[in-house]
Order: structure tokens, then sequence, then C-alpha cells
């Protein structure tokens, strides 16, 4: 049974067979059982024919928090060198969830939601600082363009959440 606002993966011997939506699904196997108790007795009654499922929640997951975990250096035309730390928070939704687990979990191993918060952080500190790297000329200018500086952040991430099978949808800078 897959809930409202989830999506279920099915793999079967290492590969993503389909994406299922809410309701009740019925598995079914074409084996005939006679060769399924033969195959049982091969293998000590363990059957090699395993499958997974992974259960994805699809609905918008609000206030995510992101934040520099070291202050970031960068140049600056009034002071001539600044660390900054920056936080905020984003919000997301997996709209792809067959790539979602195909990049998260078996390509990357994550398997945590503070694993997969930390790789998402990470992605987001590291265009965030080559956006202002780029960009600013003083940080005493930075407060005033909060909005501007997270609009050209969201243009910039969209095609590294999209390749996990993400969607954002917005991204604030609070500080």
């Amino acid at each position: 049974i897959v809930r409202e606002g989830q999506a279920a993966i099915f793999f079967r011997d290492g590969k993503a067979l389909d994406a299922f939506g809410p309701g009740r699904h019925t598995l079914t196997t074409a084996n005939l059982p006679l060769l399924v108790d033969l195959v049982k007795k091969v293998f000590s009654g363990d059957t090699p024919f395993t499958a997974e499922c992974y259960f994805v929640n699809i609905t918008d997951l609000l206030d995510q928090r992101w934040g520099t975990p070291e202050p970031i250096t960068l140049r600056d035309e009034v002071l001539r060198m600044v660390r900054i730390r920056a936080h905020g928070t984003y919000n997301m939704q997996v709209t792809d969830p067959q790539l979602f687990v195909a990049q998260i979990v078996g390509a990357r191993g994550y398997y945590s939601t503070r694993d997969i918060e930390n790789y998402l952080r990470s992605i987001i500190v590291n265009r965030l600082t080559d956006l202002l790297g780029e960009n600013i000329k003083s940080v005493l200018d930075l407060p005033a363009m909060f909005e501007e500086v997270s609009a050209a952040a969201r243009v910039r991430l969209r095609g590294d959440f999209a390749a996990l099978g993400l969607t954002l949808k917005q991204l604030y800078i609070l500080s």
C-alpha cells in the first residue's frame, strides 16, 4: 500500500523497475510454485531472487535549513578581505522518485535524512559561494541584495536539483 503523498520504487536485481503512486498494488511473479520450491531447496531455503522497495515522500518539503559550516572568504573592495557566514531555508519536492532513489541511494549510498540534507546543503553552499565571489563588490552591499542573490542562486541550483529528481521551489537567505 502506497499512501497519499508517497511513491514506492520497486527494485529487483539492482535495477529500479517501476514507481508506484498512491493506492494498493499487487506484485505478482510468473514463476511456477514448483520452480520456486526447487530453487529454495538448491539454495538452502533462501531464494536468490530478492526485491527491494523504497518509499519516497513526494509532498513539498518546507523549511529545509542550509548554512555555511565555516566562514566563506571573499575579496571586498572596501574592507579588502572578509569572512562571512550565511544561512537560510529552502523548499523542495521530489518530482522524479525513481531518479531520486537511483542518484541518492544507488549512486551515493545515502540512506538517512541527515546524509541527504548535508549533501544538498553542500551543493547550495558551493553555488552560493561561487555566486557571491563573482558578483559582490562589498559585503556592505549584501543585505540590500538578498532577494537578487536568492533568485540567482535558485536559477543556478535548479539543474543540480533536477539531476537528483528534485525541484527547488524556493531558496531564502535569512542572514
